[in-house]
């Protein structure tokens, strides 16, 4: 059999760096494919003004301790001092920036020495079973300094890693194709500083890379218009610096960290409350709400009553207190209420939440204002701005869009993959997606989904999710070559019994009344799926460990 390699992974996020230090210490031969210069993943090219991972220190790494001993989640600011001289320092922050992240992947490549079975600058385009030989036949587009080159390489088994956030959305805006000025996604923003100094800028979305930039750039631009859809019921992030004892008891407890993160529903260090908001008092309630809401990041969205995501009645508390407190930082009543409606668009913690510094305040500036598109929807654009449903027209500079992503699924559907028959997965997905566990999907043989669709992705800390996934599929690869297996692939039975299972559990909260990329709704003629499996950390690894440990239960092999 004709092989380049045992193992071709995509995609060098937290998932593809997994693969390659994995199945190199299982004794495969790997190759990984990276379209950016350097690893990452997404924090190669998250470059925006502001953008920062909204999991603190330390659970947003790859939950390996040798990775943590020597490495200082660090950030660059500067201060101004008694004598107002700018000076440079460097501290321990609780939520990193991306300089941190792009310096926590190289101190990985670092200790690991993962370059040396990488190709940067090289997007995977096409992937194609041969069944008469067993392989992949891999397409790459490799970035030379006269242009692409196409080049192919084969191998038994590809590993998908290409994370749920890498295919961005563009809107169909009339006239967009019009627009003279600057305009970049967030998703693509230039590797060098643009300076926003006296620039009329336009952000239309408010996910979580828009309320970065909007918070970042409201200072110095001569003008902001946010083009908002839904409000986002943004939390205070609460970023200060680590104190030396809280880092020391973190890297020396760091093994018992892991095993904490390990038991809690998202694999954050701590878990939903395990009371019920309906059968608390007012006080109890409201005491409970204050205390998270003050912690900062996540906790008042994944430390609450577990009944708060489930009972509306629950939700509908939680939203108000979280409205009153937003309303209680924004001068202007009526940009509140576009901000923080009192009639909610959707329940709470239903669409993802972001974590803001500041970003509330931002609107406070006269020079920043916010357009509700649903209300007042964008008309078209002209050649130096944009013009929405009342005929008003605003000129800008910069076009930023926040416009989101087509999460989960496209991914691994913008890569050109055919299987057995030859039909691309986008046309087998196209009426609804079907894996098993997430990982595998029927008639891609030998094909493994890091980070995808049908998987806990958006619901389990990156880190974790790389490693939990990443553990299985390497072992799955050790049982093919000690079996002399060539060929696996899921049952059409097996697929069918995760994806009712994973629609079941999607139905069980309140996040199946909302619109939103956790179903696919973002993306216009995409069918509503629960693209994640919303069972949480446990009940996943319980499934995984079923099929492991039963010859893979749910696969067929030859």
């Amino acid at each position: 059999m004709e092989l380049d390699y045992d193992v071709i992974v995509v995609g060098g996020g937290f998932g593809g760096v997994y693969q390659l230090y994995n199945l190199r210490k299982l004794g495969f031969s790997v190759r990984l494919f990276e379209a950016g210069a350097k690893l990452g993943g997404i924090w190669y090219w998250n470059c925006y003004p502001g953008a920062r991972v909204d999991t603190e220190v330390p659970v947003y790494q790859l939950p390996e301790a040798e990775l943590f001993e020597d490495f200082k989640w660090q950030q660059k600011y500067v201060r101004a001092t008694p004598r107002h001289v700018n000076v440079k320092l460097t501290a321990s922050i609780r939520y990193p920036g991306r300089d941190a992240l792009r310096e926590y992947f190289e101190h990985m490549d670092k200790v690991w020495g993962l370059s040396k079975d990488i190709s940067y600058n090289s997007r995977v385009t096409a992937c194609e079973w041969d069944n008469d030989k067993l392989r992949w036949n891999v397409k790459i587009a490799q970035m030379q300094l006269n242009g692409p080159t196409e080049i192919e390489r084969h191998s038994k088994s590809i590993i998908v890693c290409t994370g749920f956030a890498s295919r961005p959305y563009f809107p169909p805006y009339n006239g967009i194709e019009k627009y003279k000025g600057m305009m970049y996604h967030t998703s693509a923003w230039p590797q060098e500083n643009i300076s926003m100094k006296d620039k009329r800028v336009a952000v239309i979305g408010t996910g979580a890379s828009g309320v970065q930039v909007i918070q970042t750039i409201a200072t110095e631009v001569k003008q902001l218009t946010v083009y908002q859809r839904t409000p986002n019921y943004a939390l205070p992030m609460g970023n200060n610096e680590l104190p030396a004892e809280r880092l020391k008891y973190y890297k020396e407890n760091y093994p018992e960290l892991m095993g904490k993160m390990n038991t809690t529903f998202a694999g954050f260090l701590y878990d939903f409350n395990p009371g019920e908001c309906m059968k608390a008092t007012p006080e109890e309630r409201e005491a409970l709400f204050e205390e998270l809401y003050t912690k900062g990041g996540l906790h008042f969205w994944l430390g609450t009553y577990a009944d708060v995501l489930k009972n509306k009645e629950a939700n509908a508390m939680a939203y108000e207190f979280w409205k009153k407190k937003t309303h209680a930082r924004i001068k202007d009543k009526k940009k509140a209420e576009i901000l923080a409606p009192e009639v909610p668009p959707h329940p709470y913690g239903t669409k993802r939440v972001s974590l803001e510094q500041n970003y509330f305040e931002a609107f406070n500036d006269e020079k920043v204002d916010v357009v509700p598109v649903k209300d007042n929807p964008i008309s078209n654009f002209t050649s130096d701005g944009i013009i929405t449903a009342d005929g008003e027209e605003r000129k800008f500079d910069l076009v930023v869009l926040a416009t989101g992503f087509d999460a989960i699924t496209g991914g691994v559907t913008q890569i050109n993959i055919r299987g057995e028959d030859g039909m691309p997965i986008k046309e087998r997905w196209s009426e609804g997606t079907r894996t098993y566990l997430g990982m595998a999907s029927r008639n891609y043989p030998n094909m493994f989904i890091i980070y995808g669709p049908q998987a806990p992705t958006a619901f389990v800390t990156g880190g974790l999710n790389a490693k939990m996934q990443g553990h299985w599929v390497g072992n799955c690869l050790a049982y093919m070559r000690d079996k002399g297996i060539s060929k696996i692939q899921p049952t059409a039975d097996a697929e069918e019994t995760w994806r009712s299972h994973c629609e079941e559990v999607g139905k069980m909260g309140l996040f199946s009344e909302t619109e939103s990329w956790y179903f696919g709704n973002n993306i216009p003629g995409k069918p509503k799926e629960a693209l994640n499996y919303m069972g949480g950390n446990q009940a996943y690894k319980s499934w995984l460990r079923d099929s492991e440990e039963n010859d893979y239960k749910g696969f067929e092999y030859q």
